[in-house]
């Protein structure tokens, strides 16, 4: 199970206001409470009064998704839908994000801060950590890429410097995050996300309890 938190609509605006055409990609998976298509068309609506109001015009188009963390599917669902699109606006979890960020070629972005994830127990394999669950999802500033889980510092605000060959420095055979968001970024035109100052991160929201 996974448990997420709607971002604040002004936040998300803020995220497609160089837009004009938006995606917007529910997920039928594992998140609570559900964001599947209804909710996913319930947000556009209240999206696209919010853009009325700061004198912006979206379209949009809702859909959703068996399971948008399984590239194969997903890929396979949206591709006939994406035509058109200048962005996609994610219902899912954090994972479910960069797996859009992965596949297309539009930037993706959250709509949602995960605050857990959870499942039973299952037989032994090789799994790669995409989303920790911090609460406060950056997805939309770093090109849909987890500066918290894949980077093995859990930097926010940047490469620590200590990379070589792209390859992290506590890690040889792992990529470096900052490395991948650098790349994704200038694919997508965004490098000047880089230059953006951002708070200290909240654990709190995580729902960890934090104490002096």
């Amino acid at each position: 199970m996974i448990v997420t938190t709607q971002k604040p609509l002004d936040e998300v605006l803020d995220f497609i206001s160089p837009y004009d055409n938006i995606l917007l990609v529910g997920c039928d998976g594992c998140t609570q409470p559900p964001r599947g298509i209804r909710e996913a068309r319930t947000l556009g609506q209240l999206l696209e009064l919010g853009g009325k109001l700061r004198g912006k015009s979206f379209t949009f188009k809702a859909t959703t998704t068996a399971k948008q963390c399984d590239p194969y599917l997903t890929a396979s669902m949206l591709k006939p839908q994406i035509e058109g699109a200048d962005a996609i606006l994610s219902l899912a979890c954090g994972i479910g994000v960069q797996t859009l960020a992965q596949i297309f070629p539009v930037p993706a972005f959250p709509t949602q801060n995960t605050h857990f994830m959870g499942a039973e127990e299952r037989e032994a394999g090789i799994l790669e950590e995409r989303c920790a669950g911090c609460g406060n999802c950056l997805l939309a500033v770093t090109g849909g890429i987890c500066p918290v889980a894949r980077c093995s510092k859990g930097l926010i605000t940047g490469a620590c410097g200590g990379s070589k060959a792209g390859k992290c420095e506590l890690s040889p055979e792992r990529d470096c995050g900052w490395v991948l968001i650098y790349n994704q970024l200038k694919r997508l035109g965004k490098l000047e996300l880089l230059k953006e100052t951002r708070p200290p991160r909240d654990y709190q929201l995580k729902g960890w309890k934090v104490t002096a």
